[in-house]
């Protein structure tokens, strides 16, 4: 039953990772390709503003119809999408493709706060959330791979048309999937109930809010999500685009930074999956938070090579490799205190709940995304990535004050059950 669920999270959270792959890893490449500047690049960005807006439409899929439906629905949604996309020509009608893009963004919000209510529900006891949300990340990193690296890769053979050709198919097999999934079998008479339940409340939203924000715990997750990952997020948005600048070609990039450090990233996240079930999350997060400061530091001092140089690409690529390895380290590791917190809520509000937490994690990486292009343009690498690391400092050092005072101090020393 357990490697059902697993397999079942594991394809919602890879498909739900490709519109970022794409917009993540392919458009930025194509852009700076075809000659635009890191602002516009970043300013992109804003096509992943559905997810900051998803915690708004949250409470109506957490109380109306059930996660089966919701699901099915925004996949095939998605497929629809993906047909539509494949006939536009992003020469010609860049509009046209973002449009497309910001939809494909919205039905998979939708879809992602279903999955993560269905997670919520599926997953019993520490082991079985540490692994859920092992294969949440895993899977979520390995769509963007497929659709960032992968897609990238081979875009210049098999052209725009077949490669949204070929997600549509994956797409609509994945729908035919969940419809038939026998995890979700249980579901529909309790989705009914709550579903009554749901409509009563629905004309007094401020109830729901107030039952969130009194989860213990909240507030101080809150904070970390919305925090813990500025500095790692500009130096991964800026430090390919100065490589492209400075180093390597956009086939280079998308070898070494779409699959081989995508590589490193999913593999972080697997090992962090087995951590927990051996170690405190507390004594995990204080450990890895302060790797991650020092790799900063490594990647930093890296900007004041401009020759390129073997010796130069063997660095930056070590560099790429150790940061996306401890950022899906911290990935899983925080996932996991966000679903432990949620567990902590009423059943009826938990989507919502975890969506809040979601949404919040997006739009602290979204928002630095989308200034970090422009703050290059105005004060160069080396002054930005000093920022990047004093954030990144900042967010260890929050880590490190919960672990000694604060909501963390009890799992350093406590092993998970």
């Amino acid at each position: 039953m357990m490697n059902d669920k697993l397999v079942f999270l594991g394809l919602l959270y890879f498909i739900q990772g490709i519109p970022y792959g794409l917009q993540s890893s392919l458009l930025p490449v194509y852009l700076r390709g075809a000659g635009h500047s890191l602002t516009r690049i970043s300013l992109t960005k804003i096509l992943y503003f559905p997810w900051v807006l998803k915690v708004l439409w949250a409470p109506l899929v957490d109380r109306t119809g059930t996660k089966r439906c919701w699901l099915v629905g925004t996949v095939a949604g998605l497929a629809l999408t993906c047909l539509v996309s494949a006939t536009l020509a992003p020469d010609v009608q860049y509009m046209g493709v973002a449009g497309s893009l910001l939809a494909m963004n919205v039905l998979a919000s939708v879809q992602d706060i279903a999955a993560d209510g269905a997670a919520v529900r599926l997953l019993k006891g520490q082991g079985e959330v540490g692994l859920g949300n092992m294969v949440q990340v895993v899977g979520y990193k390995a769509g963007s791979l497929f659709a960032g690296g992968g897609l990238l890769a081979v875009i210049d053979v098999a052209g725009w048309g077949w490669m949204f050709a070929l997600l549509a198919c994956v797409y609509g097999g994945v729908a035919l999937f969940v419809w038939g999934a026998p995890v979700l079998d249980g579901e529909s008479a309790r989705g009914q109930a709550e579903g009554r339940r749901g409509s009563r409340d629905a004309m007094q939203p401020w109830k729901v809010w107030r039952k969130l924000l009194s989860v213990p715990g909240t507030s101080w997750t809150a904070f970390y999500v919305l925090t813990y990952k500025l500095g790692e997020q500009g130096a991964i948005t800026m430090f390919p685009l100065f490589l492209l600048d400075h180093h390597m070609t956009a086939r280079e990039l998308g070898v070494w930074n779409g699959v081989v450090a995508m590589a490193f990233s999913i593999c972080g996240s697997s090992i962090g999956g087995f951590l927990l079930s051996q170690y405190s999350i507390g004594l995990l997060m204080r450990r890895v938070f302060m790797m991650r400061t020092f790799s900063m530091v490594f990647q930093s001092s890296l900007l004041v090579v401009l020759e390129p140089s073997p010796l130069m690409k063997g660095m930056a690529v070590l560099s790429l490799g150790l940061q996306h390895f401890i950022a899906g380290l911290i990935t899983t590791l925080t996932f996991t205190l966000m679903m432990n917190c949620t567990q902590r809520a009423d059943e009826s509000i938990q989507a919502t709940h975890y969506s809040f937490l979601a949404t919040l994690e997006v739009l602290g990486k979204l928002s630095f995304s989308a200034l970090a292009g422009g703050m290059v343009d105005t004060v160069g690498y080396p002054i930005a990535f000093i920022l990047f690391l004093f954030l990144t400092s900042s967010s260890a050092l929050h880590v490190w004050r919960a672990t000694e005072t604060g909501i963390l101090k009890e799992q350093v020393k406590g092993q998970p059950q």
